[in-house]
């Protein structure tokens, strides 16, 4: 059975003492009211992962996460850090390849494979970010770029490799845009990538991916497009510097 997973990347926001606040409230809304079955992952910036890690404790329902990790262990890689530094801090889960890491720093296919080597070596689990633009969704090739992204930086794993990703499709025209993706466009393109999937590792592998959807996703429409049947959670951006929203999206199965 497939991992409902509920993800939050804080991205560049919160102070030490706002990160505490808020991920105390997350952990004690989550222990009374997220479904056993819900996992959530918190996505600090570095900053935050000791803070993180202590409040969560050893409670089952809410882990940590990171939002970017570099291919190599360690070396001279100013600003970066590395898979074994995330692992030693606590971390379970790290975000590769979130469209503004593609945009802004320029983050190739083949780079992302390397990152996702390397995560899965550490023992971590890679939600890996594949997506597409309002240019490449309005010329009709959209499916075919997406599955060209895990093509190109997934299908070279193993199977029992790849059993151990976590897929979030990011429809990038609807974040930020004023446009958002129905329930209809999300259902379509997580159907597509478990039938990609397939083609190259079978059914069984395919079926038992989570795929995530990170499109603006909030409470108030978190509920119909989780009920789509490719759907396994979401990877939230805004909404997750909100407890209340993002507990909120959390019990939206």
């Amino acid at each position: 059975m497939r991992k409902k997973i509920v993800a939050g990347n804080w991205k560049m926001n919160l102070l030490p003492e706002e990160g505490k606040i808020l991920t105390s409230e997350i952990v004690n809304m989550a222990a009374d009211e997220v479904p056993g079955d819900v996992t959530l992952v918190i996505c600090p910036p570095y900053i935050h992962l000791d803070n993180v890690r202590k409040l969560i404790g050893d409670q089952d329902k809410v882990f940590m996460g990171a939002q970017n990790c570099h291919s190599e262990d360690s070396g001279a890689y100013t600003g970066e850090i590395s898979a074994p530094m995330l692992k030693a801090m606590g971390a379970k889960y790290v975000i590769l390849g979130h469209s503004e890491r593609r945009e802004y720093f320029s983050e190739s296919d083949e780079f992302l494979a390397k990152k996702t080597d390397k995560v899965l070596s550490e023992g971590l689990t890679p939600i890996f970010c594949c997506g597409e633009s309002l240019e490449q969704r309005e010329g009709g090739d959209f499916v075919e770029f997406v599955t060209g992204q895990l093509t190109n930086s997934l299908f070279h794993l193993s199977a029992e490799e790849f059993s151990k990703i976590v897929i979030a499709y990011e429809p990038i025209w609807a974040i930020g845009t004023g446009l958002t993706a129905s329930p209809e466009q999300a259902q379509e393109m997580h159907a597509a990538i478990r039938k990609h999937i397939a083609g190259k590792y079978g059914e069984e592998i395919a079926n038992n991916i989570s795929i995530l959807y990170g499109g603006s996703c909030k409470p108030d429409n978190a509920k119909e497009i989780f009920a789509c049947a490719d759907v396994d959670g979401g990877l939230i951006g805004g909404a997750s510097l909100k407890s209340r929203d993002f507990v909120d999206i959390a019990k939206s199965y």
